[in-house]
This record gives structure tokens, C-alpha cells and sequence, in this order.
């Protein structure tokens, strides 16, 4: 599943992190690494953007982005 598809309140495991260039580098020093878990916290009212909390941070990202990376059920 993608994160994109991800519901509120919902937890995972990231697998794979998609994109390109400084795009991809960007989300991987974000912490967005393979096997780190993270926590959907809530959406905005029209459903973009997303936040979620990695590592202990709070991180919002476009639903556009958060297509790119893949996770699995934590």
C-alpha cells in the first residue's frame, strides 16, 4: 500500500521510497528510510497534505509525494 492511501490513526513500515534525484534525497534525510515505522496522524480538511510523526517528528507531506513511498502493515 502507499502511504497516500494511508488512513488517520493508521501505523506502518516503510518498504520502499520511490522518486528521483533531490526529490528522493530529500525524503531519505528526512528520515524516511526502509524498515522505520511510522504514524499517520490526520489529514487536512481536503485531504492534503498528510502528517505524519517518524522518528518522533511531526512531518507533513503532499499526498502527491507520500505516493511514493510504499509501506507494509506495522
Amino acid at each position: 500500500m502507499l502511504l497516500s492511501e494511508m488512513k488517520e490513526g493508521q501505523e506502518g513500515v516503510i518498504a520502499k521510497v520511490g522518486g528521483a534525484g533531490a526529490f528522493r534525497r530529500r525524503l531519505l534525510e528526512m528520515g524516511f528510510l526502509k524498515g522505520a515505522t511510522l504514524f499517520v496522524e490526520k489529514y487536512a480538511p481536503l485531504k492534503d497534505p498528510l502528517e505524519v510523526t517518524l522518528n518522533g517528528c511531526h512531518v507533513s507531506l503532499r499526498v502527491e509525494e507520500a505516493a511514493h513511498i510504499v509501506m507494509e502493515d506495522a
